[in-house]
């Protein structure tokens, strides 16, 4: 059934899962009487307001109790605190003064929340006049004393152009039915002063705005044409969304291929080197989706047939960085210090954003991605959604979950190189690992604003285990208390760094290496490759390959030279055990008592196991060292931003910790070991022993693996060479899989520095059974395959060959 026009916008006030049954994407039948446009204004705003409050709903309904009662602990919290007092110089004591961007920002956000709170059915202050009065007077005294017109943007520019109006329009929405006109003419002023469209940044009016940063600017701007009744606002903020302005140069409704948005490989960067997709990638997915939804069947419905790449980042951009309904740490950046959004908290906002999304999108694409959000909602025990969701979001949750035609999706599965944002993602039906790399193009890290204060290798390698039993891993106090020096995957100087990002902007760190990325062969194995190049005041050099198969991630590193008489270590696990875990840990199969805070040294370790978590092969026997140990740290160490600032609180997590100690300034180096995530220790004994997986290189020329019951072979030439019977004419990274008489072939330069590389095949190959234009044969008993790898960005080219 389709609806009307005047159907939708009259659905302005119904629940939340009735108001979003229809969407953009579909058809209005013909009216014989269009509402006027005071009506279009009047419906959207109650629009607008539902998709704050969740509309009209049974506040005992228990799907919606740990919504209702989560707003109003938090409201009743704030009320009790809120000096409501005629002398009063700042709303809250610990906002003050007033005047700084940071606590007039906040302080805006926390008047929303009482009014969401004094809007929402159930809640304590629901309805209350006090409450309506007392935030009119809050609302005022806010403008007056700190944000208005004629005050000067000073520090975070966001907090002047974002934060605060858009936590103040949407207190106007919900407010409008007390505000005075004169009152809510002087918001819409000061809205016109720092935010009066979403093209360009206010404080530097030449700069464009982009990603997510357009998309928030856009929703404020629509809030405020319709709170003032002005049509046109409306329409520069839809028109946003597409960048009429610039003729689409910024649209988010555009692949890039460079800087901020989303790329076609599922890459999404946000400040032009920085890979964002779970936090500022998140925001653009819901700001986009609220608009969406918003101006859906108004005179403003955005008809902007390349929505659909926005529809396609749902299963190319988000699906492989979610596990069981959490964000991958390896794409929120300097989010990761922020110790009230961790992954399971971003994870929710975009699983929520999804579900807004759906609502909107074809009915295909629609049923798609409930599938998806069911399953993620499902399998999300340790932190459930409905505990962090609010009333709106547990509305869209609560019609997937109760409708028996959606199944639950299961986990995605397999293998993911974001070239343009140097990620890599495998999963498979039990765990996932993704690899945090950096290059030239792609920062290691962002700090700023006094957050992400020890985020120095987080882009080195970092190598983040996900394993279905314990999704508490990350989220659990792990950016507190783990050491920094030490991430899993990680080789590092073991030199004493400073805090990063304690003054105000942000900045990043983008290292000189060419070489980060990889290729990725039938989208179920991958191997990719990093040459490391120690940050300032360092001289280390590292060549770093990972090959991701079917049960195994197989480790390698070659030409580890350093020469500043520092130890360098690399990080084989860092493991978060919980506040009281006793994980067992055996070497060669032999318990071992390692004592807390006590290094160990084991001489000859062939392989390890961790309770829990898996087995460590170690092929050829290495010294590996382990630490048991209690870790004691606050988030505040971490971030002292002045909306994100953890608290002082000492938070205690026990580890285990393996690594290799290469030496005081070691020449060429190396590693090899190999991860089993969620094998039993009698299965990592057995791999051990027979070793279904050979390295067959590992040298500064390059790393190989063979798989032998899969028949792969994968290999990263760090330049023209031989390995594994496969020849390259420059670096590239190689996969070669042969089952029968059919050979799959992928190739990439993740360093982006040839126009084309031969790879010779070490068995006769007849023909091409499909290929990419940019792959050619010459075929007979040594094929040569010649690859235009130029411009292609670090993308992978594929090829099918008969033998």
């Amino acid at each position: 059934m389709q609806l009307s026009r005047r159907t939708l916008l009259a659905a302005g006030g119904a629940t939340m899962s009735g108001v979003l049954t229809a969407g953009a994407a579909r058809a209005a039948d013909p009216e014989p009487t269009a509402p006027s446009a005071e009506e279009d204004f009047d419906a959207l705003l109650a629009r607008a307001e539902t998709l704050l409050t969740g509309g009209t709903f049974d506040p005992s309904d228990p799907d919606f109790a740990a919504g209702v009662a989560a707003l109003d602990s938090t409201a009743e919290d704030l009320w009790d605190t809120l000096d409501r007092s005629a002398g009063r110089t700042a709303l809250w004591t610990d906002l003050a003064p007033l005047t700084a961007p940071g606590n007039f920002g906040q302080s805006y956000t926390r008047l929303r929340t009482l009014a969401t709170a004094w809007a929402t059915p159930g809640t304590s202050l629901s309805g209350s006049a006090e409450a309506a009065d007392a935030l009119v007077s809050a609302l005022r005294f806010a403008h007056d004393t700190a944000y208005h017109p004629s005050a000067p943007e000073s520090g975070n520019w966001w907090f002047w152009e974002i934060g605060a109006p858009r936590a103040l329009m949407d207190a106007c929405v919900l407010l409008r039915g007390r505000l005075p006109a004169g009152d809510l003419a002087d918001y819409l002023a000061v809205v016109d002063r720092f935010c009066p469209d979403a093209d360009r940044r206010t404080n530097s009016p030449t700069l464009s705005e982009t990603g997510a940063n357009r998309t928030d600017k856009a929703v404020i701007v629509a809030l405020r044409g319709l709170l003032g009744k002005d049509a046109a606002k409306v329409a520069s903020a839809r028109d946003a969304l597409s960048d009429v302005r610039d003729a689409g140069r910024n649209s988010l409704f555009r692949y890039t291929s460079s800087g901020d948005g989303f790329y076609e490989d599922g890459s999404f960067v946000q400040h032009e080197v920085v890979a964002y997709t779970g936090s500022y990638g998140t925001v653009l997915l819901g700001g986009a989706a609220y608009l969406l939804s918003l101006l859906a069947g108004s005179p403003w419905a955005v008809t902007d047939a390349k929505v659909s790449v926005m529809y396609d980042a749902v299963e190319r951009s988000f699906a492989p960085v979610v596990f069981d309904g959490l964000m991958m740490d390896a794409v929120r950046g300097r989010a990761v210090s922020r110790e009230r959004a961790g992954d399971h908290r971003d994870g929710a906002t975009a699983v929520a954003a999804i579900l807004l999304l759906a609502s909107g999108a074809p009915a295909e694409l629609a049923d798609r991605w409930r599938a998806l959000a069911k399953g993620w909602l499902t399998r999300n025990r340790t932190t459930p959604f409905a505990e962090l969701a609010t009333v709106p979001q547990l509305a869209l949750a609560k019609a997937v979950l109760n409708d028996p035609d959606t199944p639950a999706e299961p986990r995605t599965t397999g293998s993911f190189v974001f070239a343009d944002m140097d990620r890599v993602v495998h999963r498979r039906p039990g765990w996932a690992c993704a690899l945090s790399l950096s290059s030239r193009r792609i920062s290691a890290y962002e700090a700023g604003n006094g957050e992400n204060l020890h985020g120095w290798y987080t882009g080195d390698g970092m190598t983040y285990l996900y394993d279905a039993d314990g999704l508490g891993q990350f989220n659990d106090g792990f950016w507190p208390t783990v050491d920094p020096y030490r991430l899993p995957g990680t080789t590092v100087d073991t030199r004493e760094r400073a805090d990063l990002g304690t003054g105000g902007g942000t900045s990043t760190y983008r290292p000189a290496n060419a070489v980060a990325g990889g290729a990725v062969l039938g989208g179920g194995y991958s191997a990719a490759a990093m040459e490391l190049t120690g940050a300032q005041g360092s001289t280390l050099r590292a060549r770093k390959s990972w090959f991701l198969l079917d049960n195994a991630v197989v480790m390698l590193g070659a030409g580890i030279t350093a020469s500043d008489g520092r130890t360098i270590e690399t990080v084989v696990e860092n493991r978060n055990l919980g506040a009281d875990g006793r994980n067992r840990l055996l070497v060669n199969g032999v318990p071992c008592a390692v004592e807390d805070g006590r290094p160990a040294e084991f001489g000859r370790a062939g392989w390890a196991h961790l309770q829990g978590v898996g087995g460590y092969v170690l092929p050829g026997t290495t010294t590996l060292h382990a630490l048991r140990e209690q870790r004691t740290g606050t988030w505040r160490a971490i971030n002292t931003g002045a909306d994100t600032g953890g608290s002082t609180d000492p938070v205690s997590r026990r580890y285990v910790t393996l690594w290799v100690d290469h030496g005081i300034s070691p020449i060429d180096a190396g590693y090899a070991y190999v991860l089993l995530p969620g094998a039993s220790a009698a299965a990592t004994a057995v791999w051990s022993h027979s070793r279904p997986v050979r390295i067959i290189a590992n040298d500064a020329t390059a790393q190989a693996v063979e798989d032998r019951r899969t028949g792969l072979t994968a290999v990263h030439f760090w330049g023209a060479g031989s390995a594994a019977g496969i020849t390259a004419s420059g670096p590239a990274t190689v996969l070669v899989r042969r089952r029968g008489a059919q050979v799959s072939v992928a190739v990439a330069d993740p360093g982006r520095t040839q126009a084309e590389v031969s790879v010779e095949l070490p068995f006769r190959v007849r023909s091409v059974a499909a290929s990419d234009a940019t792959v050619t044969l010459t075929p007979g008993p040594r094929p040569l395959l010649t690859v235009a790898v130029g411009g292609s960005r670090g993308h992978t080219h594929h090829a099918e060959l008969v033998r």
